[in-house]
């Protein structure tokens, strides 16, 4: 859905300006409170000034923000639902339907810091994106340290992106771990691996995928240095091939 300005003269002064945007794009800014509503929960889960037991609810918290707004933006991209195996095969291919998916991994699942770091980076990265929209109907020229933490964020975009993920690739041996220590269900990894094969195939974000290439290219060049043991470049070169196979073809 394609935001909605007006091209008339805004009454109310600059705060009506920005309330009148807001309101004209009701569904985005449904999902702005909800993914700022994820960062705030997401921060006292990783910083927890409030203890630790409410830091476990605000990562449930976090994660079923989410997840709404992971429905509202694939009910945005998807507008009209169809109980059909054509409807599932096109939500597959959106991003927002890999974060719902996500969500539903973890939110009962023993909290994992690394796990909540994408969920947060992502929601950052949208809402700030949106607050910038937010203080342009507002005002050109208002709030210049909010604007220039807004475009600083911008510009770390691509490293942001690149972070988030590298913890993709490695909450997979992640939860393998949690299984063997008794802290994660049978099932999880395997569906934790159908989304890392969805995430790897994303038209819209390559990040997941050019990773995996560039972390293959640097396992590759320290093992075939002659100071690498043997038995540690066979293991490295087997795990690289078996990798390899698991990998999904992308069109």
């Amino acid at each position: 859905m394609a935001d909605s300005t007006q091209n008339g003269p805004m009454h109310g002064g600059a705060g009506g300006g920005a309330v009148q945007f807001l309101m004209a794009n009701k569904l985005d800014t449904a999902m702005w409170i909800s993914r700022l509503f994820t960062v705030y929960c997401s921060a006292l889960f990783v910083l927890p000034l409030l203890g630790l037991h409410e830091a476990a609810s605000f990562y449930q918290r976090a994660l079923l923000a989410n997840a709404l707004t992971s429905a509202l933006r694939l009910h945005q991209r998807l507008p009209h639902f169809q109980l059909s195996r054509a409807f599932l095969a096109q939500a597959l291919l959106e991003d927002s339907c890999h974060y719902l998916l996500y969500s539903l991994i973890f939110v009962n699942s023993y909290p994992v810091t690394m796990s909540i770091f994408p969920v947060l980076l992502f929601s950052l990265l949208h809402a700030a994106t949106y607050t910038k929209k937010v203080l342009d109907a507002r005002s050109s020229n208002n709030l210049p340290f909010l604007r220039n933490l807004l475009d600083k964020l911008n510009a770390n975009q691509q490293n942001i992106l690149k972070f988030i993920a590298c913890n993709e690739i490695f909450l997979m041996p992640a939860t393998v771990f949690m299984l063997f220590s008794g802290q994660g269900s049978l099932l999880q990894p395997f569906i934790y691996y159908r989304f890392l094969t969805l995430r790897y195939s994303s038209r819209r974000n390559p990040y997941c995928r050019t990773l995996f290439t560039e972390l293959r290219i640097v396992v590759e060049h320290l093992i075939m240095k002659p100071s690498c043991p043997v038995f540690v470049r066979r293991l490295c070169l087997s795990s690289i091939s078996f990798i390899s196979r698991l990998a999904p073809t992308v069109v």
